[in-house]
């Protein structure tokens, strides 16, 4: 217990559900405030702002539509996250393990030759693996070499950026393309279906789902999710518990990879058909997953509630910039924002905030005291 001020402090031993969401209400709620502040800076009425920003999304078919394109790869990615936090291990790497996916498939499409039923499984199978061994990597250097996994998760995006661009300016440059740094477009089989009037690639959406479903199951149900649980309470009562880490580690690191990995066969084969430049096949999503992540509080099922609000602010970013006439960077300060107040209003979930009585409150010193 401790004292500070008129007020007492006291430790939760576990926050409730109800605390949790209620401390994450309140990090969005009070990102939204400073976001109303930055709109008026701008010279923007806030009120004006997110209603035209509500109406224009939420309030067409169109708008949902493109909420729902956004949340995939965020879906995808965000789920593995939440199986690599759950483990303590800080995969920062979405972004990469992403982009790493969309070149496998693009490889596939375009020089495979598999015939055209076998080519979008091949595509997406591809798309997992190289998702799964960018993520593989970190995970060997962290337990074999106590590599700090968020310096080599981090690092690897930025390789796998420079390869997207080295192969889109050189061997992979289409001889179509009249000049610009794209690879030439998948043929059909390549290409996934989509909702009607719409650029929402299903299956990928199909896909996300079932991941976040599996997962927690796999958390919940299975010997591997009570082994990356022990894991993440303690690495060092996992061991005493006879916990193989370094199996745990790549199996969280494959899974976490490798759906990240789909995410970006899913911009690819769905969106772009063809492999284009990093900042065009992933705008910020593996970044994003982050926070997505860190929203859902280690639940794979919240994942996909979280992502469809990040789906939306990414789709309000499209309003922002067309009927606001503001930069579409505003989305970014807007997710920086929720992640800022995530981590300060953290300590809430931990410490309940009491009122002494009144003949109380300003007698003896502040401070705090052991309990």
């Amino acid at each position: 217990m401790r004292r500070v001020g008129p007020f007492i402090l006291e430790r939760r031993r576990a926050p409730s559900r109800a605390v949790v969401i209620g401390v994450s209400v309140l990090a969005v709620l009070a990102a939204l405030l400073v976001m109303a502040i930055i709109f008026a800076g701008y010279g923007v009425n806030p009120w004006h702002a997110y209603a035209t920003i509500g109406k224009s999304t939420l309030g067409s078919r169109y708008g949902l539509m493109e909420i729902l394109r956004r949340t995939i790869p965020l879906l995808l990615c965000g789920v593995g996250l939440v199986i690599a936090f759950r483990a303590q291990f800080w995969n920062i790497g979405a972004e990469g393990q992403l982009l790493a996916g969309a070149v496998a498939a693009t490889g596939v499409a375009l020089y495979s030759g598999i015939p055209g039923p076998w080519l979008l499984p091949a595509m997406f199978g591809a798309g997992f693996l190289a998702g799964a061994v960018w993520g593989i990597i970190p995970a060997f250097l962290k337990v074999k070499l106590r590599v700090n996994d968020v310096i080599t998760t981090l690092m690897m995006n930025y390789i796998m950026i420079y390869i997207v661009d080295w192969l889109i300016h050189g061997p992979w440059k289409g001889p179509t393309m009249r000049g610009f740094a794209y690879t030439d477009i998948f043929p059909k089989a390549a290409w996934l279906p989509t909702l009607p009037l719409s650029r929402v690639h299903w299956p990928t959406l199909v896909i996300g789902v079932a991941a976040a479903i599996l997962a927690a199951l796999i958390l919940s149900r299975t010997r591997l999710g009570y082994e990356i649980r022990v894991v993440g309470e303690s690495e060092g009562a996992a061991r005493y518990a006879g916990i193989n880490f370094l199996r745990v580690s790549l199996a969280v690191m494959i899974l976490s990879g490798g759906l990240a990995g789909l995410a970006g066969v899913g911009e690819v084969a769905g969106i772009h058909h063809r492999l284009l430049s990093p900042t065009q096949v992933s705008m910020g999503y593996g970044y994003t997953a982050i926070i997505v992540a860190w929203l859902a509080r280690g639940s794979p099922l919240v994942a996909i509630v979280t992502s469809l609000l990040f789906g939306l602010i990414f789709a309000a970013g499209d309003v922002i910039k067309t009927v606001l006439r503001m930069p579409f960077q505003v989305t970014g300060v807007f997710n920086g924002l929720i992640l800022f107040f995530l981590i300060g209003v953290e300590p809430l979930m931990y410490w309940r905030v009491r009122l002494l009585p009144k003949g109380e409150r300003w007698t003896g010193r502040a401070g705090s005291s052991g309990s």
